[in-house]
């Protein structure tokens, strides 16, 4: 599975990716996190509003913050 976190780097994205990465830890999971801060990739993803969160190649969220439970819930 891959996790990616979509932001230019305002602290709503590194909080929603720090919320990733412990959904993960709490899952047990092997999941991999990559970030992606660049614009024109974002809007690759049809996304406009940051923070948001794809998995596997699924935008699954978009501009709002996730907790690490909401994370978990999508994951599973």
């Amino acid at each position: 599975m891959i996790i990616i976190i979509l932001g230019t780097g305002c602290p709503k994205c590194k909080k929603l990716e720090e919320n990733a990465r412990m959904a993960i830890k709490e899952l047990g999971s092997d999941a991999t996190i990559e970030k992606v801060t660049d614009l024109d990739k974002i809007m690759d993803y049809g996304v406009m509003i940051t923070p948001a969160l794809v998995i596997d190649e699924k935008v699954v969220s978009s501009g709002k913050l996730l907790s690490a439970s909401d994370i978990k819930a999508l994951i599973k």
